[in-house]
């Protein structure tokens, strides 16, 4: 009697297993994942950090490049502009026509 009811409960679940796994395998490998590194992975990375380090030293170089030149246009343009000299030939817009009053 016992083995009944041990069946009862053991052979679904197993069946459940089995079908869950071969689902899963359509989508995903149920193989063990391989964690060789070959050479041609190590000259891709290093190759990769090289490129990378050349871009940071060009990049820093145009930004200490554009930082001279803001300085130096900051020091020329300093008090170019004051109210006096900021007068334009743009005349004022018109004013906004009343509106009648509502008659009743």
């Amino acid at each position: 009697m016992r083995c009944k009811g041990l069946v009862k409960k053991v052979v679904p679940f197993v069946l459940t297993l089995a079908v869950g796994l071969f689902i899963t395998s359509l989508f995903v490998s149920v193989a063990a994942p391989s964690f060789s590194f070959g050479k041609r992975n190590w000259k891709k990375h290093r190759e990769y950090h090289r490129t990378m380090e050349f871009e940071n030293r060009e990049l820093r170089r145009e930004n200490f490049r554009l930082e001279r030149k803001l300085a130096e246009l900051e020091k020329r343009q300093k008090g170019v502009f004051e109210l006096q000299e900021l007068e334009s030939d743009v005349p004022p817009p018109p004013l906004v026509p009343i509106a009648p009053a509502r008659s009743r």
